[in-house]
């Protein structure tokens, strides 16, 4: 009788053990399946940059750039335009293991003729995005709220930021509002008080235009003319890392494993701080030619190392 009860429980051991590793498998192939649905499905580049969704989101023959994620990484918003046609943002989602079709966001319902730069606050609950009528006119920051399964109607920021024209906005998780100031031509950023920017001031930096702020805070990317051959006149993009006493180190070119002899441009970095995406200007080669690349942020640490 003993003996028939240590089998018993023998067998009641294993069959726990095998349930338990069928359960961990399962859970680690449906871990693995949703990170394979992350970035449209796109597989993930090493440190070398490659377009990024070419055929959906890279198009050629259309200017795209300036990319967003929500921090869940379901989410996406991009900016993409075609010659002579209005700057517009488009997105797509993850829903049930699957991209939706690409659409157009049209947040200001036509209120506005041209919408770019998105940015989905680090919480998710807002994008903040640039909206005007003319350029160098009345470019303004606005921003919707999300509601329990759409977006408010759009809504201009109220703030001192907006005396200004402006645009470019983005901020990190525990941070301000960091934006670029087209009336002075320089990067700004304005503290978040109570959930207001308030008191714009300037970062001091050396040079740069459509400035990103990482999400931890820790360093800052900015679009600038390349700075090391004094014939050059196409943009490179740049990286400034902030030091222990809360000063910018000096820019840093992030080399010729991202710039060229093309224009780099409007650099931003995804929420869980894996990639960088940026636009590349190559019209040269072929009319239209402006698309979005990505590649890992390693580029950028290895330049941390350095320093």
């Amino acid at each position: 009788m003993k003996n028939h009860i240590i089998k018993f429980s023998a067998l009641l051991i294993i069959l726990c053990l095998s349930a338990c590793k069928t359960e961990k498998s399962n859970t680690e192939e449906d871990v693995s399946t949703a990170q394979e649905n992350l970035y449209l499905d796109q597989k993930p580049p090493g440190s070398i940059p490659e377009v990024f969704a070419l055929g959906v989101v890279s198009i050629n023959g259309r200017y795209e750039s300036t990319i967003s994620f929500s921090p869940d990484l379901k989410e996406m918003y991009f900016e993409a335009k075609r010659e002579n046609e209005a700057s517009q943002i488009y997105f797509s989602k993850l829903v049930n293991g699957a991209w939706t079709t690409i659409k157009k966001a049209n947040f200001t319902k036509g209120s506005k003729k041209e919408e770019m730069h998105p940015f989905i606050s680090p919480d998710g609950k807002r994008i903040y995005f640039t909206a005007y009528d003319s350029i160098f006119s009345d470019e303004r920051i606005w921003y919707v709220n999300r509601l329990e399964n759409e977006w408010s109607d759009a809504i201009k920021l109220n703030s001192p930021v907006n005396e200004d024209m402006v645009f470019f906005p983005n901020h990190s998780k525990n941070d301000g509002l960091y934006y670029f100031n087209l009336s002075k031509f320089k990067t700004y950023y304005a503290p978040n008080k109570n959930g207001e920017f308030i008191e714009p001031q300037e970062v001091d930096i050396d040079m740069g235009h459509h400035a990103f702020i990482s999400p931890n805070g820790d360093y800052l990317l900015v679009t600038a003319r390349n700075n090391e051959e004094e014939n050059r006149k196409d943009n490179d993009i740049y990286v400034y890392f902030k030091n222990q006493d809360g000063t910018w180190s000096n820019p840093i070119n992030l080399g010729t494993t991202v710039n060229t002899n093309f224009s780099e441009k409007t650099p931003s970095i995804s929420p869980d701080g894996k990639y960088l995406f940026f636009g590349r200007d190559e019209r040269d080669i072929e009319p239209g030619l402006s698309n979005i690349f990505w590649v890992s942020t390693e580029v950028i640490e290895k330049l941390r190392l350095k320093q």
